[in-house]
């Protein structure tokens, strides 16, 4: 199997040399042919199918020139009757039906082996890449958008479809058929089979100003730009919302309009740079019949066999429009199998994270105090550290809150503990554990998060908190929706706790969406809590009932809490204010309004806003008449 592999890409090989390569001084632009042995990995026992295509594939193209040799012979019989004595015109005409009716046959069962395994290749590749996607560390998903993952992952592998079930088995055939083709000329006539390559010549030189490293770097850029335009479309419509609240459309539509305009950009110079030779190349490779007139017109001169040349040129004929089908075909895999190979090389790219490594001897820890030693962390790619030197204990069941200006690194901290990232100097411990000692289901086991920005599945409120705990009871998950606040949210609704989310059930504000979520950390119950700002897009009404339910989620909990309102972190028992990546100062609430520091001075403006009315005289009331 191995070997039959190596002959393909050998063959494929020499294809792209005798089309992209002529009249060229140097070979740099030769594709890489792992790229067909990369796909074998996502075949799996699908992978002996693939040969057979191809195989059936160059059969069914040797077996196509038949019916024309045939027609060829029928002809000839009319005029010379030593062609083919045993056969009668009649058995002649039979046999090319049959021959055209067993190519069909021949060639559909090669696409049959080929689709085959291009859907096994597709099915895989989403699988084995989602697999990879689930376990990556958490902090991959702040680092890649979701529109360029479903693009990678999702159309990349419907473009790897195309290019194995189509024109993979158009590989052997495009290879197979010109050389009959060719042989077939010469041995009828080799003074028409020479007059025959002067197009092939010509086509040849005009597809080696198109098929350059150019070619290959345009292919790549017009990925790029096609990547990005699909991501800035998905984050623009789920933007849309806000858009329109903030009244901000034109400005919001800035970015998707860019990448627009950049992939319109990258095609157009691509176009414009590949119209001369284009044309060209498309002149020459349609030029046979002007080519072969004036060759046949000289040899009837000069041979004074008219009808022996006239039915060599009705041969030439229908036989020389194969050779435009295979450079044409030759010209499309070509450009599909460099748009496989850029998919492929995004598929690693994307999976290239380095997933957190998991310790040989996990250990599971006894306490649930969180200890952060000097810990020290840049996000991937960046010089400037987000965290440095940080060092703070939180003792078990204690409140901890981080407070500071946006971008200080307070989320960056809170998202060691439950392991988002590893720092590259210090240690976060749990329990005294390093958290790289503790296996990953273990951590989030011992670690419940809630975000801003809540995540709720389109599928039933139900299975949405049942994610907290999937073997909770339906009295557990009761008590978990009252201590959350949620009970009038589920009376509400006709179908309760049975109502799905989204299009097909109901749609729900982001504080009700808050309270679901806390509903599900509720029900984890897990010993350390971590807080990011989870009262942010909640309204009055809804912020108390989050503030209740996360008494509940919290009580005797180990807490580290992120906090923008001052007035949620009064009580917590540390207060650490967090500026540029450093604990910049830390105490008791009342301790840091004493000490007149950078908190005091955030609590006297917080204190100032939340008392600030409109006293403005020249205010009026306007009255509407009819």
């Amino acid at each position: 199997m191995e070997r039959t592999y190596r002959i393909i890409s050998s063959l494929f090989f020499v294809n792209k040399m005798m089309n992209c390569s002529f009249f060229q001084k140097t070979c740099n632009n030769n594709i890489d042919m792992s790229t067909l042995n990369r796909f074998k990995q996502y075949m799996g026992k699908r992978k002996v199918l693939m040969p057979l295509s191809l195989t059936l594939s160059a059969l069914s193209a040797l077996i196509g020139l038949v019916p024309y040799f045939l027609i060829w012979v029928i002809i000839r019989k009319y005029f010379f009757q030593d062609i083919l004595p045993g056969m009668s015109v009649t058995q002649c005409a039979w046999w090319a039906v049959g021959a055209a009716i067993l190519c069909v046959i021949v060639y559909y069962a090669a696409l049959i082996l080929s689709h085959l395994t291009a859907f096994r290749v597709e099915s895989n590749m989403r699988r084995d890449a989602m697999e990879k996607v689930i376990h990556m560390p958490m902090g991959f998903f702040n680092n890649t958008t979701m529109g360029r993952v479903r693009k990678v992952i999702d159309d990349n592998a419907s473009i790897t479809h195309t290019f194995l079930a189509h024109q993979m088995p158009d590989i052997s055939a495009s290879i197979t058929l010109p050389i009959a083709v060719i042989l077939s000329i010469f041995i009828f006539n080799w003074q028409l089979g020479l007059a025959c390559l002067v197009p092939i010549l010509l086509a040849m030189f005009c597809m080696s100003f198109m098929m350059t490293a150019s070619g290959v770097s345009w292919m790549k850029m017009y990925m790029d730009a096609l990547e990005d335009m699909n991501t800035e479309a998905i984050e623009y419509v789920r933007g849309i919302p806000v858009v329109k609240v903030f009244q901000q459309t034109i400005y919001s539509f800035k970015s998707f309009y860019a990448s627009i305009q950049r992939y319109n950009d990258t095609v157009q110079r691509c176009t414009n740079t590949w119209r001369l030779p284009m044309s060209g190349y498309t002149m020459a490779i349609n030029s046979f019949a002007f080519v072969l007139v004036p060759a046949v017109i000289l040899l009837m001169g000069n041979k004074g066999d008219m009808v022996k040349v006239l039915t060599d040129f009705f041969f030439f004929i229908l036989v020389t429009p194969f050779l435009t089908d295979s450079i044409m075909r030759n010209s499309y895999l070509s450009s599909s199998k460099e748009q496989a190979k850029q998919v492929l090389d995004r598929m690693d790219h994307l999976l290239s994270f380095e997933p957190l490594k998991e310790s040989g001897h996990p250990q599971k820890p006894d306490s649930h105090d969180i200890k952060f030693c000097q810990v020290t962390f840049a996000y991937p790619g960046m010089e400037k550290k987000a965290v440095e030197k940080v060092s703070f204990a939180i003792p078990e069941g204690k409140r901890f809150a981080l407070v500071g200006e946006s971008g200080g690194g307070k989320s960056t901290i809170a998202r060691l503990v439950p392991r988002f990232w590893d720092p590259q100097e210090g240690e976060v411990l749990i329990g005294g554990i390093n958290v790289k000692e503790i296996a990953q289901a273990d951590l989030m086991e011992e670690v419940a998060i809630v975000f801003q920005n809540v995540k709720l599945f389109k599928t039933t409120l139900l299975d949405n908190i049942r994610m907290g705990r999937p073997t909770a009871s339906m009295e557990e998950i009761d008590a978990a929706v009252n201590a959350a606040q949620c009970r009038e949210i589920i009376d509400r609704l006709p179908q309760g706790l049975e109502t799905k989310i989204g299009t097909e059930g109901t749609y729900l504000s982001d504080g009700e969406q808050q309270r679901i979520v806390l509903a599900r950390a509720i029900l984890k119950d897990a010993p350390i809590v971590v807080l990011d700002e989870a009262t942010a897009f909640a309204d009055p009404e809804n912020e108390h009932l989050i503030q209740k339910a996360l008494k509940e989620l919290t009580k005797g909990k180990t807490l580290l809490m992120i906090a923008h309102r001052l007035s949620s972190v009064v009580d917590a028992d540390q207060i650490l204010l967090v500026e540029e990546g450093h604990i910049a100062e830390r105490g008791t609430h009342e301790e840091l309004v004493a000490s007149g520091g950078h908190y005091a001075s955030m609590w006297k403006k917080y204190n100032k806003s939340i008392t600030w009315t409109l006293k403005d005289s020249s205010v009026k009331e306007e009255v509407c008449h009819d």
